[in-house]
């Protein structure tokens, strides 16, 4: 069911792995240009007929009307509202800090800073179908709601009766998301990116999608902003003899339930340990709904690598960068230390990856596909733009002269050297 490899791998199988993880748009690209052409041509009439095409739903209105919300708010089960209230709790708490103030740097005759602004408006991609997440709708929209966006606005596929999921409509509510559209897909990043007669274009956007959205935003990137182009979900786990292997077992079968080419690894020094997760993974994936999904993700994309030691197993995680990472060792705080490359950390055997996915307050949009050597999570930070300020008086320039003439002149800008030369020369009369 699942890979097993001694490392050092001979025989290729975790390179073929790894090398899957990567994002292929070239079976997609053509298609997803040409709705985005269609979409910045037409606007709703062609964001009408890929929703007719692809979705089945024949919509002319796309917007999400505050009764609709009401209805949802008076259905969904008053248990679940609460415990979305209390993650997005918990998310505020952990996001707050991160907001970033403008600051400036005063001379005698000098002024430096720097201003920080959030941006106008951004735009969230909620997965619709099978992977309705309402923990998307939070991880997105506080982040955003924090850094001070004027205007949230959320789009997610509509379902087959031309609705949006109650916990959805729940959790924009209560994350203050201001417009809601029942639009996805290609067409839905090209009307936030383009904008629409229905949908005004954002700067900026953010949420996971399919490969067709992936590529819609790689394609827009540049028209406006976006977070990441995100992969299928990872998870990587470090274990020795003291683990659980029910818990080991639990936690990459979690992971693999996200997605057919979801990948999970366990690295460990433990052939007993490794048997035992063998024995526990074979048990309790049976009663699980989605275990087709479980059992193509840990053939195909899946792997439990034996290693010498702990060390061993955190060189080849720092050159993996898994999006997620569990530590369940003897002592995770201590291996903590010598992580380098990954999204989210996760210490100890009850700090499973579902916490951070819904409730423990780390955004769980995250870099996959080994990007988190070079990357970070989704933060308020992706929500702010920053802009320099230099003031100089006549005496600074004059300080700053002779280095800025130098460097132009090695560089042979002459109009640079120029532009600092004119202003201390005599000033000229018109009639001279």
């Amino acid at each position: 069911m699942i890979n097993v490899i001694k490392i050092p791998d001979e025989t290729g199988i975790l390179e073929g792995i790894l090398g899957n993880r990567q994002i292929q748009f070239d079976q997609v690209e053509d298609t997803v240009k040409s709705i985005l052409s269609d979409v910045k041509k037409n606007g709703d009439r062609a964001v009408t007929k890929y929703t007719w095409k692809f979705d089945k739903v024949f919509l002319q209105d796309f917007s999400v009307s505050q009764d609709e919300v009401s209805s949802a708010l008076k259905r969904i089960d008053p248990s679940l509202k609460n415990h979305l209230c209390a993650a997005k709790a918990n998310i505020e708490k952990y996001h707050l800090p991160q907001l970033k103030k403008s600051y400036f740097i005063e001379d005698e005759d000098a002024l430096l800073g720097q201003i920080v602004r959030p941006i106008e408006r951004a735009g969230i991609y909620v997965p619709g179908g099978k992977a309705a997440y309402p923990s998307t709708v939070l991880m997105n929209a506080i982040p955003a709601k924090i850094a001070g966006v004027k205007r949230i606005v959320m789009i997610t596929p509509p379902s087959k009766d031309g609705g949006v999921k109650d916990s959805l409509l729940v959790a924009a509510h209560i994350a203050g998301v201001d417009e809601i559209y029942k639009v996805g897909g290609a067409q839905g990043i090209g009307a936030l990116a383009f904008g629409t007669e229905t949908i005004l274009r954002v700067q900026k956007i953010t949420g996971p999608g399919n490969i067709y959205v992936n590529a819609a935003k790689k394609m827009v990137s540049g028209y406006v902003g976006i977070d990441m182009l995100a992969g299928p979900s990872e998870i990587a786990i470090i274990a020795d003899e003291s683990s659980d292997p029910r818990f080991i077992a639990a936690d990459l079968i979690s992971q693999a339930e996200h997605d057919e080419a979801a990948c999970a690894m366990l690295l460990t020094s433990s052939q007993d340990l490794v048997d035992k997760v063998l024995s526990e993974i074979y048990r309790q994936i049976e009663d699980l709904e989605r275990k087709d999904t479980i059992k193509a993700s840990l053939a195909n994309y899946s792997a439990i690598l034996i290693t010498s030691s702990v060390d061993e197993s955190l060189k080849i995680v720092n050159e993996i960068a898994p999006e997620h990472l569990e530590i369940m060792t003897e002592d995770p705080f201590e291996v903590c230390k010598k992580v380098e490359n990954a999204g989210a950390i996760f210490l100890g055997p009850y700090s499973p990856e579902p916490v951070g996915d819904y409730f423990a307050g780390p955004n769980h949009t995250l870099p996959t596909g080994s990007t988190a050597r070079f990357s970070s999570p989704l933060s308020v930070d992706d929500f702010l733009k920053k802009t320099s300020l230099i003031h100089y008086e006549k005496t600074a320039l004059a300080r700053a002269k002779d280095a800025v003439i130098a460097i132009s002149q090695e560089e042979g800008l002459t109009g640079h050297k120029n532009a600092v030369e004119v202003r201390f020369q005599e000033t000229r009369c018109n009639n001279e």
